[in-house]
């Protein structure tokens, strides 16, 4: 199983980091290195997020962070679609 990130679920990463380190530059590093090690697990577990709101998604939850991931699974690739913070409007 690979990882795929999706141009936006990168640019959300990034939009993270950026916000962290402007408003909380001691938990940036930490913060952003959870994130992207949880994503990375999915390569063994692929279906451990619970069904997402839209179909054929799949969301990770990174307890106890706010934030969630969108992802699907196709073939032999997760396909992270999106990072939102859980307060987000996501519509």
């Amino acid at each position: 199983m690979r990882i795929r990130w999706t141009p936006a679920a990168a640019a959300d990463l990034e939009s993270i980091s950026d916000y962290l380190k402007d408003r909380h530059p001691r938990l940036r590093h930490s913060t952003v290195r959870k994130l992207y090690e949880r994503v990375r697990s999915l390569k063994q577990w692929a279906d451990r997020g619970r069904p997402g709101s839209e179909a054929g998604t799949r969301e990770l939850l990174f307890p106890p962070l706010p934030y969630v991931a969108v992802y699907r699974v196709a073939d032999e690739t997760v396909e992270v679609l999106r990072i939102y913070h859980t307060a987000q409007d996501r519509s």
